[in-house]
C-alpha cells in the first residue's frame, strides 16, 4: 500500500498486499431484522487519522452446505453518506490480498472515496478469514518466509493447520466461492437493493465472481489491478515483477537528473544481484519501528523482497535507483535493508496467511500445469522459481476448498465496468484487464503510465471514480484530467528529488 499517497495495493505471492489496522465491531445484524449499528472508528495504521463509522456483525454458516452447523461472525462497517438525500445504492469496497480485511483497508484509501461518500454509503466487510471475521491468522511474516526452505515451510504449514484444528476452523470454507455468498447475505441483511462494487487486486476476483453469481444486484463495478477469471496466479508473477522493475529502472535512465546521479541503474541492479547470490552481507540497521539495532544477513532473497514490494507504488519505486546505487557503488546496504524491514514489518499484521493459503491452494495452484512452466525463464528473474516452489510446498499440505464449476470461465456482463491498471504493475499488469474485458459489454480500461499496483492515489482519480459511480456510463466518463498524472520523481539524494 502506498501510504504516502493514500492508496492501496494488494501484494504478490506469497503476499499480495498491505499495512492495516483492525477495529472493533459493534452491534449485531440479523437477516430477518433491521440492522443494528454501533458507532466505531476506523484508524489509519500511522495513528494520525481516524474515521467515524457504524459497525455491526452478521453470523453466517461456516459451511453454507450445512446451515445448521458451526457459524462464524462477519465484521462489517458502514461509513454513512453525508447527504441526507443520499443515493440508495452504496459502494462495497473489497480488499486485496488474499488475506486483507476491508475495514482495515479503508483508512488508507479514504481520500479516494471521499467524493463518493458524499452521496453514497461505503460498506466495508472483512471477508471470511480476515480481520474480525474468523481470521485465519498464522504466526508468519515475510521476513521469516524469506529465510525459509521447503522443510521449514512445511513445518510452519503443519503448525498453522494445527492451530485451526484446535479452534476448530474448517480452512476449506474460506474460498472466494463461499465468500461471495457472504457478500450477498450482507447486502440483503443491510437492506440494500442494487450495489456498486470496488475491488482491488485479489478483490477484483471476488467482485467479478459476485457479479457472476448475482448479476441483478450489481449496478456498477470498478476493478483496480485486475485478476481475470481464467488466470491462475503463480507462474507468471516472477516474470511480471521483473518486467515492471525493468520499466521502472528504464524511467530513471530516461530522466536526466536520475541518470546523472546513478548512471545505469539496471546494470547496478544486475551486478548487485549477482554479488548477493554469491555472498550475503551482514549488517546492523536501526529497526524502523523501535529504532533499536537489528542484525540482518542481507542476501539475494532479501533484495528480491525489496524490489518486489517497492515496485507496487511509484512513491516506493522512486527510492529504488538511489538504494541500489548506495549498495552496489558505495557498499552501503542500509537503505535497502531499511526498505526491507519497513515492508516486511508492515505486512506482518496485514495479511491472514491461512486465508491466503485457502484461496491460492484451491483456486490457483491446482490449475498450474508444470509442463508449461518455463523454469529457465523464471530462474532469470530476481524472484526466480522460489515463489512457485514455495507455493507447491505449502499447498501439498493445505486442504482444498469449494470452487464453483464456472469460476474460471469468462465473465459475460452488460453491467458498467471501469478497469484501472498501472503500466508498471508488478502483480496485475494491464494484460489482465484486457483479458477480463473480453466478455464485458460496457467496459472502459484506463492505463496510467508509470504507476504500479492500484491507482487510487493518482491525480484526480477520486473525481473519476465519483463520476463513474454517479452516471454508471463508461463511455461518458471524462478522463482528461489524467493528462496531468505523473509518477513520483526519483530521489537523487536522501534529501529528495532533484530541484
Amino acid at each position: 500500500m502506498r501510504i504516502a499517497r493514500l492508496t492501496c495495493r494488494a501484494a504478490a505471492w506469497p503476499l499480495l498486499i498491505l499495512v492495516l489496522l483492525a477495529v472493533t465491531a459493534g452491534g449485531a445484524l440479523h437477516a430477518d431484522a433491521p440492522p443494528v449499528y454501533t458507532p466505531c472508528r476506523l484508524e489509519h495504521p500511522s495513528g494520525l487519522a481516524a474515521f467515524a463509522a457504524e459497525c455491526t456483525t452478521l453470523r453466517v454458516p461456516e459451511d453454507p452446505a450445512q446451515p445448521g452447523g458451526r457459524t462464524i461472525e462477519l465484521a462489517i462497517a458502514r461509513v454513512p453518506a453525508i447527504s441526507r438525500r443520499k443515493a440508495l445504492d452504496p459502494v462495497f469496497l473489497i480488499a486485496g490480498g488474499p488475506g486483507q480485511g476491508g475495514r482495515a483497508m479503508y483508512p488508507t484509501v479514504a481520500a479516494a472515496f471521499a467524493r463518493i461518500g458524499r452521496e453514497r454509503d461505503l460498506v466495508l466487510v472483512d471477508q471470511r478469514g480476515t480481520g474480525g471475521s474468523a481470521a485465519l491468522d498464522c504466526a508468519l511474516d515475510d521476513e521469516a518466509l524469506t529465510e525459509a526452505d521447503d522443510a521449514v515451510l512445511l513445518a510452519l504449514t503443519r503448525r498453522c493447520l494445527e492451530t485451526f484444528g484446535q479452534r476448530p476452523q474448517d480452512v476449506r470454507q474460506y474460498t472466494t466461492s463461499v465468500a461471495v455468498q457472504d457478500l450477498e447475505r450482507v447486502r440483503v441483511a443491510l437492506g440494500y437493493g442494487t450495489i456498486n462494487l470496488y475491488g482491488v487486486s485479489y478483490g477484483t476476483r471476488v467482485a467479478q465472481h459476485y457479479l457472476r453469481r448475482h448479476p441483478t444486484a450489481v449496478r456498477s463495478l470498478i476493478l483496480d489491478g485486475v485478476v481475470p477469471p481464467g488466470l491462475a496466479l503463480g507462474p507468471a508473477m516472477a516474470l511480471d515483477a521483473e518486467a515492471a522493475l525493468t520499466r521502472i529502472l528504464a524511467r530513471c535512465t530516461a530522466d536526466a537528473a536520475c541518470r546523472k546521479a546513478f548512471g545505469d541503474p539496471a546494470a547496478q541492479y544486475r551486478a548487485l544481484r549477482a554479488a548477493l547470490e554469491q555472498q550475503p552481507v551482514d549488517l546492523t540497521v536501526a529497526d524502523p519501528s523501535t529504532g533499536e539495532p537489528r542484525a540482518l544477513r542481507f542476501g539475494a532473497r532479501h533484495l528480491g523482497a525489496v524490489l518486489r514490494l517497492s515496485s507496487y507504488g511509484d512513491a516506493q519505486a522512486s527510492l529504488l535507483p538511489m538504494a541500489l546505487h548506495e549498495a552496489q557503488s558505495k557498499r552501503n546496504f542500509t537503505p535497502l535493508a531499511g526498505l526491507f524491514l519497513m515492508s516486511t514489518d508492515g505486512l506482518r499484521d496485514s495479511i491472514a496467511y491461512g486465508m491466503h493459503n485457502s484461496v491460492v491452494c484451491s483456486e490457483d495452484l491446482p490449475f498450474v500445469d508444470d509442463r508449461k512452466v518455463d523454469r529457465t525463464a523464471l530462474a532469470g528473474t530476481y524472484l526466480g522459481t522460489e515463489m512457485l516452489d514455495s507455493l507447491r510446498a505449502i499447498c501439498s499440505l493445505w486442504p482444498r476448498g469449494p470452487v464453483d464449476a464456472d469460476f474460471r470461465e469468462r465473465l459475460v456482463s452488460d453491467v458498467p465496468v471501469l478497469l484501472l491498471s498501472g503500466s508498471d504493475d508488478p502483480v496485475t499488469p494491464p494484460a489482465g484487464a484486457i483479458a477480463a474485458m473480453a466478455g464485458l459489454k460496457r467496459a472502459r480500461h484506463l492505463v496510467i503510465a508509470g504507476e504500479g499496483h492500484s491507482q487510487l492515489g493518482v491525480t484526480c482519480m477520486d473525481r473519476i471514480l465519483a463520476d463513474f459511480v454517479r452516471d454508471a456510463d463508461p463511455a461518458k466518463l471524462d478522463t482528461t484530467c489524467l493528462a496531468r498524472a505523473r509518477p513520483a520523481p526519483f530521489f537523487t539524494s536522501p534529501s529528495g528529488p532533484a530541484p
